[in-house]
């Protein structure tokens, strides 16, 4: 077993295919397909089954996955600190961010990042909350936006904080602006799955306060419930910043809950294990920066927490990205 063989392993797991993986890693399929049977045989047991949808990862095969990702971290430490890396942070890092938070954030991290710390590749998997957490634990993000209730923000970053909204067709009732909670009821609900964050900030607030929505369809598709409240067959409950592009285009509409608002917090995960990489690190900078900077142009509709104290950014020249001061 050598490093290599590891890294052509761990590369066709996440790629899911042999033919995949030897695209991204610029390998012949071949030479993958020798390293990872060098490996079984070296072992003594099976780690991949190839099927006709791709590989499946065999009980040995996942414990080599775990060990694979910690060796590999462990050696971009040692070549960081070796090599004084920190000085200008190099490598990949995958940041998960769920699709409302991307709506508004995710194409001035990547201008941020090129200018800032151009020799950092990004890899953004975007989608729903409940899958990221999931990946997030499982160890597949160096970094991940998630949402939390205020009061259970624990030993995340606290990044933002928004407030949930009734979306409706613009020529729907309500006519009025804001709506009570307890007047939600009326209006037949699109909204995602139960393990979404949205979905569990809801649930809350009116188990508190002993109201009842009609939710008529659950779907776990941002851009499927919002065509759907475009498309007048139904409403929801979403936060300003995954509706705000469509509340521009007077695609839909968004009145604000209150008596009592509904809120939650954007917080920053950080995978313990990669926290000390130098390109972890300088991207979780750029990120919080790039959110501090969104919400004070009233381009994401939120609140910045008390006592955010990132660095300033200020906009390049072209006024299309970020530097840092």
């Amino acid at each position: 077993m050598d490093i290599r063989q590891l890294r052509y392993f761990l590369g066709v797991v996440e790629a899911g295919s042999f033919t995949k993986a030897a695209a991204r890693l610029h390998v012949a399929q071949s030479a993958l397909s020798l390293h990872v049977r060098q490996l079984e045989e070296g072992f003594g047991a099976s780690l991949l089954i190839r099927e006709k949808g791709g590989i499946r990862v065999t009980d040995h095969g996942a414990k080599l996955v775990e060990h694979a990702r910690i060796i590999l971290r462990q050696v971009a430490l040692a070549e960081a600190d070796l090599t004084n890396k920190n000085t200008s942070p190099a490598g990949e890092v995958t940041v998960g961010i769920p699709s409302g938070a991307a709506r508004v954030m995710v194409s001035e991290l990547l201008a941020a990042a090129k200018e800032v710390i151009p020799n950092v590749s990004l890899k953004i998997v975007e989608g729903m909350t409940g899958p990221l957490e999931e990946w997030m634990n499982a160890g597949r993000f160096n970094l991940a936006v998630l949402y939390r209730m205020a009061d259970s923000i624990g030993g995340y970053d606290e990044l933002a904080r928004e407030e949930f909204c009734l979306v409706a067709h613009p020529n729907m009732p309500p006519f009025t602006n804001p709506i009570e909670l307890a007047d939600l009821f009326a209006f037949p609900l699109a909204v995602p799955m139960p393990v979404n964050n949205v979905r569990r900030s809801v649930a809350d607030a009116i188990d508190r306060f002993g109201c009842t929505l009609d939710i008529r369809f659950e779907v776990d598709s941002l851009s499927t419930i919002l065509r759907m409240v475009a498309e007048g067959k139904a409403y929801s409950i979403l936060t300003p910043a995954a509706i705000h592009n469509e509340v521009r285009s007077g695609l839909v509409k968004a009145i604000k809950v209150v008596n009592p608002v509904i809120s939650r917090s954007v917080v920053l995960a950080t995978n313990t294990r990669d926290e000390r990489l130098p390109a972890v690190k300088a991207t979780r900078s750029v990120l919080i920066n790039v959110v501090r900077e969104l919400v004070q142009i009233g381009d994401w509709p939120a609140t910045l927490p008390t006592g955010n104290h990132a660095a300033p950014l200020r906009r390049s020249e072209n006024n299309k990205s970020f530097a840092s001061t």
